[in-house]
This record gives structure tokens, C-alpha cells and sequence, in this order.
């Protein structure tokens, strides 16, 4: 099935969506269609990407975000992402996508993306990202307010810092040469 075709289906889905926390997972199921598969006869590992966009804009709507990005014409920027595929997903095959924000810093939103079947977990995400509007970065506060969320960012897991520093390095290492 085409991306586009299913981001028109998740749209007319995301009408219904029930407003969440935002630290609550957020899950939408899709199925591996023949188009989204490899010459191996398995989902193409450039698609998991795509999907996992999906996934982040029902997140976004599901905590009631969606309406004030379009009305302010934010832009989600992904960062970076690393992603491990555990087991394949075959087609016709049905999975859940389950994306959550697991914390942020002064920059960077960082979420968690699982791809599920009943009988296991197929493949796992980290990502960071950002909204940006004409004038530059929005706040992470700025956001967390419009969403009336007063807590703080929950501990930054073990696994997710090594991969946040690690980016970090990166970057810097690129800076200086």
C-alpha cells in the first residue's frame, strides 16, 4: 500500500484518537502489504523508517499536539535515529507500532519505537527530534506547557545515554574537522 494512502487512513484514524499523557504509549496497527516487501519476501528495512514516522505523528496527536503544529506550521525534525531488526516481518503480517517518549533534555525529545506482533518484538528504535518554527528551535518547556505537563523529564535510561552520548560525539568530532 502506498505511504501516502496510509498516512490518509491514519489522518481520518487520528479524528477518533483518544487524548493521552504524554507519557503514555501510543500504538496504531498496520499490516505488511506486498509493496512494503523485499526481494527476500520480507519488509524492507528502508520501510520501517516510514512507518516509524507514522507512528511518531499518532504520538503527536494522541497527546494533542497535532492541531497546534499545523496551526503554527511546526516542522518535526528527526534527529537521528538507530534502529535494530530482531525478526522479520512477512507479508500480509499484522504489527503494532508503538511509539513512546521516554525523555528530553534542553534540545532534543527522546522516544522509543517498538515494532510489535503478538508473537514478539520485531524490531526497536530510539530516535531524537525537535520541532522547529520559521524563527528557530521551540522550546521543549514551551511545548511541554501547551500540552499542560508540569512534571519534570524522567531519567534518561542507561542504553539511551551511551546512544545520546555517543551521537553527541559524533557531532563534535564533525565540528572539529
Amino acid at each position: 500500500m502506498n505511504l501516502y494512502l496510509r498516512l490518509l487512513f491514519l489522518l481520518v484514524r487520528l479524528m477518533n484518537v483518544q487524548r493521552r499523557s504524554v507519557l503514555e504509549d501510543s500504538r496504531v496497527s498496520f499490516r505488511v502489504m506486498p509493496n512494503d516487501c523485499d526481494i527476500n519476501l520480507h519488509m524492507n528495512n528502508g520501510r520501517y523508517l516510514s512507518f516509524m514516522d507514522l507512528g511518531r505523528l499518532h504520538l503527536v496527536a494522541q497527546v494533542g499536539l497535532l492541531r497546534v503544529v499545523i496551526k503554527n506550521r511546526w516542522k518535526p525534525v528527526l534527529a537521528a535515529a538507530e534502529i535494530n531488526f530482531i525478526r522479520s516481518l512477512a507479508p500480509f503480517e499484522k504489527f503494532d507500532m508503538v511509539t513512546r517518549v521516554v525523555t528530553w533534555d534542553d534540545k532534543y525529545v527522546y522516544m522509543e519505537q517498538r515494532f510489535e506482533t503478538r508473537e514478539a518484538l520485531c524490531a526497536h528504535a530510539f530516535v531524537k527530534g525537535l520541532f522547529l518554527a520559521t524563527e528557530g528551535r521551540i522550546s521543549n518547556p514551551a511545548v511541554l506547557r501547551m500540552l499542560g505537563y508540569d512534571g519534570t523529564a524522567p531519567p534518561m535510561p542507561d542504553e539511551l545515554r551511551i546512544w545520546a552520548e555517543l551521537g553527541t560525539a559524533k557531532r563534535q568530532r564533525a565540528e572539529d574537522s
